[in-house]
């Protein structure tokens, strides 16, 4: 007899990955938020309500430091999410939690032993009087490469860490798409692209006509302001090499 050891009070857990933007500081902070002061207004709307993490692991602050370097962030509308590479000791109930390990990561599902059809990280357990052949467990084929069919418009945000995302039209200025890994544009590029989001230096951004807001791989970014001009309106493609972005007219 199989006995299910859940009932209708059970709670329901799930696994969610999403993406978030880091920020490294460097020392001095003073002349580090001066530079994010620049990213925010030469970019607007660039950090509203999106959820962040602050990588201080690279950062030798002390605790009164760090509180200051949150408090400076939030009066600038920068809402951190959480804190990567603190100590224990600099950290403070009032603080964001401490977070380690951030990468990629698929939903966690909790099956029991015989796995049910699309079981969705329920919590439960399944107790056999017998073993029964049990069917090998079904691996989700992550995609690789994700495809829009139709322009991105002012607004919207093409999010897909796990690889490369091919837009069959413009992105719109105020739009936003951010790889994992390359960004493939069939159209003119006037808003935000961001490419290698996840820690990928051999990502690239292609597109028919360059005319974009911001451009970005692996971290390192260039705005509309700091792009030679005799590229505006070319197919160019983008890449990175060491901490410069290189771009070569296509056609």
């Amino acid at each position: 007899m199989t006995k299910v050891l859940t009932d209708a009070r059970s709670i329901r857990i799930k696994g969610r990955s999403f993406l978030a933007v880091v920020l490294s500081p460097d020392l001095p902070l003073d002349q580090w938020l001066e530079r994010l002061d620049d990213l925010a207004a030469r970019s607007a709307g660039f950090f509203l309500d999106r959820p962040v993490v602050l990588d201080v692991s690279e950062l030798s602050i002390k605790k009164a430091e760090l509180k200051q370097l949150i408090d400076d962030l939030a009066a600038r509308k920068v809402r951190i999410m959480g804190i990567e590479g603190a100590r224990p000791s600099q950290l403070t109930p009032e603080m964001p939690p401490a977070m380690k390990g951030g990468k990629p990561a698929s939903d966690v599902e909790v099956t029991a032993q015989e796995p049910e059809t699309e079981a969705e990280a329920d919590v439960a357990a399944t107790v056999s009087p017998a073993p029964q052949r049990q069917e090998a467990p079904q691996v989700r084929a992550i995609p690789q490469s994700l495809t829009i069919d139709e322009p991105v418009r002012s607004g919207q945000s093409i999010i897909f860490p796990e690889g490369d995302i091919t837009i069959v039209g413009s992105v719109a200025s105020g739009a936003e798409v951010i790889a994992g890994g390359s960004i493939h544009i069939y159209g003119t590029l006037r808003g935000r692209a961001m490419a290698g989001s996840i820690g990928n230096s051999n990502a690239r951004i292609f597109c028919r006509r360059l005319e974009a807001e911001l451009i970005a791989i692996d971290g390192i970014y260039k705005m509309a302001e700091d792009m030679d001009s005799s590229l505006r309106g070319h197919a160019v493609q983008l890449s990175l090499e060491g901490e410069t972005i290189m771009a070569d007219v296509l056609f």
